[in-house]
């Protein structure tokens, strides 16, 4: 089979398994989440949410597989289901691509209530993740979160590079205190004005 003709029938397939999900149809949304073609599996996956049929054990299948753009759709879909209930996206945190990681950071801060322990990954990833994506989304999920235990590592993303530095400075509106406030003062004279800007919108609304 050429080429040409595996992309025409990847593309026949995905559209079939969107189209299951906008009609309600789980059993057939169902079908596709073996089908070789990552793009067609990632569809299936938000068909079959989209029809109500999708279950943890999905989830937890399409977090573990081999490509990142389904692992990818699956921590997106698992960030509208509670955190203290499976499946784990901590373990994604750690994943080789930062795609994922950015996304599942993301989802980490969407996750309510969160996910245990979850903050003290996403600091690590917001301190020491090679890419400054996947650090911004980190410190952008534990501003989201508003947990104590995240402060530290909010403040430091203050030094990072400057789209890291202004999500930081966004992520100390839950904050208080003498730390937050030298931060919030210190961003205001910011070589960014991006990063001043956020200072300032950050303090105008404490």
């Amino acid at each position: 089979m050429s080429r040409e003709r595996k992309l025409t029938d990847s593309v026949v397939r995905r559209r079939s398994a969107a189209l299951s999900g906008h009609a309600g149809d789980a059993a057939t949304a169902r079908t596709f989440l073996a089908d070789p073609d990552p793009s067609v599996r990632a569809t299936a996956l938000a068909a079959l949410d989209r029809a109500g049929g999708l279950r943890v054990d999905d989830l937890v299948t399409a977090l573990a597989d081999e490509a990142a753009p389904v692992r990818q759709r699956a921590a997106e879909l698992t960030a509208r289901r509670p955190g203290d209930e499976p499946p784990a996206l901590e373990p994604l945190l750690r994943d080789p691509e930062a795609a994922v990681v950015e996304t599942t950071a993301w989802a980490c801060g969407e996750r309510v209530p969160p996910e245990p322990g979850i903050v003290a990954a996403l600091a690590t990833v917001a301190a020491e993740h090679d890419d400054a994506l996947c650090r911004e989304a980190a410190v952008a999920a534990l501003g989201a979160l508003g947990d104590p235990a995240g402060l530290h590592a909010i403040l430091a993303a203050t030094y990072d590079r400057p789209a890291v530095r202004r999500r930081a400075v966004l992520a100390l509106a839950p904050f208080e205190g003498a730390e937050v406030d030298a931060a919030l003062t210190r961003a205001r004279e910011d070589r960014d004005w991006q990063v001043r800007q956020a200072a300032e919108d950050v303090s105008s609304s404490g």
